[in-house]
């Protein structure tokens, strides 16, 4: 009855305004409207990283569950790890309406959302509220649009979330925030990870957590810049890279639609954020983790984001245009991919064709 119910719905939600579909998805999922997955791992993939046990390598990119309201019915679907936010240390409601647009037959959206959300507090009190659940939830943080010292909001989301997060992901890739981008410069990113590492040591030397901190760039990061950036990654030991945001490049789109501001997410980002997937596995030698982010909308997408180079991967545009059903879709295939290659687990794909993907134009 719950797989029939979400037949009708997908087509339902997509003839709703954007943001109102995103608000009817998230109260069905508080309202427990959803599949449940009994068992959302298997041994083929299970991975451990950054100390943590994932049950599969599937997650949702953060700006599906900006507030914190429904980690746990993600997981019950049928995911490996949840991510909330981007979260900014004070309630912001973000840009002008309207701010996101769906290009239905390219499968993509164009947003220009600009981290709305309702601040650390209230969502710190969601997490907490959480218990002794188990599962993986990790904290997006960001800085408010106004913020005079936009590093410290960074450092206050860590502080915040330590008691509550499982990883935190440093959002220095949205292009909707003006200037934020600046701070995937090697010199800004140099200052902005010191402080966020030493605002971690100093949690630790308190008796608190050592919590993972993955860094999320850009997909428009230039090509003599990935080497300088990875390079200062790798130097402070950042526990994972997730590559990457949406775009400002429009690929494949043109019209009026190409001229939306904002960043482009969905099947025509799959190329190049994929690309630069590959270029960072190979910057890094393959020495830090990376989350695949981008255009993933099959089982076929996914398994190439792996072989590109990723250890764990995360969905949100695909899943406005196939629904929850493609998390089991793709967890099935990266299992059948594992079988036919005669491997017991995923992350022996994980880099295998990130040569042939990082010599695909950044396009």
């Amino acid at each position: 009855m719950l797989g029939g119910l979400m037949k009708i719905a997908q087509p339902v939600l997509l003839s709703l305004p954007p943001e109102d579909a995103h608000e009817m998805a998230l109260r069905a999922l508080e309202l427990g409207i959803h599949p449940r997955q009994a068992h959302a791992g298997s041994r083929a993939l299970h991975q451990k990283l950054f100390g943590l046990d994932f049950p599969n390598p599937i997650g949702v990119a953060a700006g599906f569950d900006k507030d914190a309201r429904v980690p746990d019915a993600l997981l019950e679907i049928g995911c490996g790890f949840a991510e909330v936010g981007t979260l900014t240390p004070k309630p912001q409601p973000g840009n002008p309406s309207p701010r996101i647009f769906r290009l239905v037959e390219k499968r993509a959206v164009i947003n220009r959302l600009g981290f709305n959300n309702g601040g650390h507090e209230a969502a710190h009190r969601r997490l907490a509220g959480r218990g002794r659940r188990g599962g993986i939830v990790g904290v997006n943080i960001g800085a408010n649009k106004d913020a005079s010292d936009r590093v410290g909001d960074y450092v206050s989301g860590l502080e915040t979330f330590n008691d509550v997060a499982s990883y935190f992901t440093v959002n220095i890739s949205s292009p909707n925030t003006p200037g934020l981008r600046d701070l995937q410069a090697p010199e800004a990113l140099d200052e902005l990870v010191g402080k966020l590492m030493a605002a971690r040591l100093r949690l630790v030397e308190k008796g608190l957590a050592k919590r993972p901190i993955i860094v999320k760039i850009a997909p428009d990061i230039a090509e003599e810049d990935i080497g300088p950036i990875c390079e200062r990654l790798v130097a402070h030991s950042v526990d994972g890279i997730a590559v990457s945001n949406t775009t400002i490049s429009r690929p494949g789109i043109s019209g009026e639609m190409a001229r939306q501001a904002g960043g482009l997410s969905g099947r025509p980002l799959f190329n190049r954020a994929t690309a630069m997937l590959g270029r960072v596995h190979q910057a890094t030698g393959g020495a830090i983790p990376l989350i695949g982010i981008g255009g993933i909308d099959s089982g076929e997408t996914a398994l190439a984001k792996i072989e590109a180079g990723a250890r764990l991967i995360q969905i949100y545009t695909g899943l406005i245009y196939e629904g929850w059903p493609l998390i089991g879709r793709v967890r099935a295939h990266l299992e059948a991919a594992c079988q036919e290659a005669g491997i017991d687990n995923i992350a022996q794909l994980s880099g295998r064709r990130a040569a042939h993907w990082a010599e695909q134009p950044l396009s």
